[in-house]
């Protein structure tokens, strides 16, 4: 919760299926709330089945409040990269659509202005094979998904398959690699 006063800001982010990256998130130091939802297409109120056409222009993203007096706007976009593939065209692994893909829907200029310079560092450093091709836009209305959908990881789990699979990998190498910014 946060306390009065205290500044906060929101981010959000597309990289892939919500579940992963809200996953990985949740676990941030700095993080107060993520929440699963829609944004960056052209159709109100859409449900998951809507997304899942592809039709509806709208990306699965994360909204994620934090305080950036513990995390950093930049800080919080080096976890992202760290945590899915910037440089696949809508999709990540077998998911494959434009809700897929990876995205930054920034929320102030300052946002874009750091979206786009991180992107620049990355893209200097070469650390993938092909270029990143992660969308830096204005954001839109965000539209919360489904409740079944929020905190999917943290209730269900390795019993789904694909949690077991694609999740688990994921939030064990992000665990691994930013233990130092795990929540205690």
């Amino acid at each position: 919760m946060a306390e009065e006063g205290k500044v906060r800001e929101v981010a959000t982010l597309a990289g892939g299926c919500f579940w992963c990256v809200e996953a990985v998130f949740d676990q941030l130091k700095g993080v107060e709330a993520v929440e699963s939802g829609y944004m960056g297409g052209s159709k109100e109120n859409p449900t998951y089945d809507d997304i899942c056409t592809g039709r509806t222009g709208h990306a699965e993203v994360i909204r994620v409040t934090f305080d950036p007096a513990v995390l950093s706007y930049r800080d919080l976009l080096a976890v992202f990269f760290a945590v899915h593939d910037p440089t696949t065209l809508n999709r990540q692994g077998n998911d494959v659509g434009t809700q897929y893909r990876s995205a930054i829907f920034f929320h102030t200029p300052e946002q874009e202005k750091a979206a786009r310079e991180v992107i620049a560092r990355l893209s200097q450093q070469k650390l993938w094979r092909d270029p990143v091709v992660t969308e830096v836009t204005a954001a839109s209305r965000f539209y919360q998904a489904e409740d079944y959908h929020q905190e999917y990881f943290a209730r269900v789990g390795t019993a789904n398959p694909y949690c077991s699979f694609v999740i688990e990998p994921k939030v064990a190498k992000f665990r691994k690699d930013f233990m130092e910014r795990l929540k205690r």
